[in-house]
């Protein structure tokens, strides 16, 4: 089963709407709530290359991106190897 990490914040809609596609999927994720630790975020902010928006979404440590791209590689039928690995 693949390791799917979810950097969040508690008021977000876009991290709502990735989580929900993972739970259709019917996989576990660790979510990262970066609204309450500084560290946290300059860990993700670094592990992105700089993003500074959430979600933002690894899957076996490979950086998928945030809400939209995670959608896109869903609507490309990408996502689910991804998961399976």
């Amino acid at each position: 089963m693949a390791k799917i990490e979810i950097f969040t914040t508690k008021v977000c809609p876009y991290c709502v709407r990735a989580k929900a596609l993972l739970k259709r999927k019917g996989v576990a994720f660790s979510e990262v709530d970066v609204s309450v630790d500084d560290d946290l975020m300059t860990k993700m902010i670094a592990r992105t290359g700089g993003r500074q928006t959430v979600p933002q979404i690894f899957i076996n440590d490979q950086h998928i991106g945030g809400c939209d791209d995670l959608y896109a590689l869903d609507a490309k039928g990408g996502l689910d190897p991804l998961l399976a690995s």
